[in-house]
């Protein structure tokens, strides 16, 4: 027996729904190279503008896939990659332009690696370890967005606020490192309980 037209029609809306959130999430990760391009080219505006989106979009695909069940396999992978990688991209190219401070990007950069490399670890060993965020590393990606979000809305309208930058640099860098440290903690005590062979 063939289904009513009108099921079917929800059902596909209800199917297409549920793709929604890796779709915001793909759009973030194209965002992130259209923000170092916005940046080079000198277009701050829209670059703010392509910034903001990449922060609602993140908000919108996490409400979605929590408040209907939306959530995917794939995009609980994908969903971080395009934070790390919207982050990569914009922490690289401020520094490129002499915005934000070298040793802040190497930072960022070297623990988010430190992170995969822990990970990757933890596969080959098999060791028992739960892969999910810290809420301190939550507390640290906040953070790196704050303070691309005001490098961003600093460099757009031309202000020159360096004791406020040089806080909240200085705050992105212990709030990471802190992280860093947390997750380096936490493959510690895996490997500590690593069976051995007899």
């Amino acid at each position: 027996m063939a289904e009513p037209r009108g099921f079917q029609r929800g059902h596909s809306v209800s199917r297409m729904l549920k793709h929604l959130p890796n779709l915001l999430t793909g759009l973030r990760l194209a965002a992130a190279p259209a923000l170092a391009l916005l940046l080079f080219a000198g277009a701050d505006r829209a670059a703010l503008g392509v910034f903001a989106f990449a922060g609602l979009s993140d908000a919108a695909d996490g409400f979605l896939a929590k408040r209907f069940g939306f959530a995917t396999r794939f995009g609980r992978f994908l969903d971080p990659a395009a934070d790390k990688f919207l982050m990569f991209a914009s922490f690289v190219t401020l520094s490129l332009m002499n915005i934000a401070p070298l040793w802040l990007t190497a930072l960022v950069i070297a623990r988010d690696l430190a992170i995969v490399f822990g990970i990757l670890v933890a596969r080959v060993l098999a060791l028992p370890i739960r892969v999910e965020p810290l809420l301190i590393g939550k507390a640290s990606t906040a953070v790196q967005i704050v303070y691309v979000a005001l490098a961003l809305v600093l460099l757009t309208f031309g202000l020159h606020w360096t004791l406020l930058e040089n806080i909240v640099a200085d705050m992105t860098a212990i709030v990471t490192a802190a992280s860093w440290l947390a997750y380096a903690v936490v493959g510690a005590r895996a490997l500590a309980r690593r069976p051995t062979a007899a």
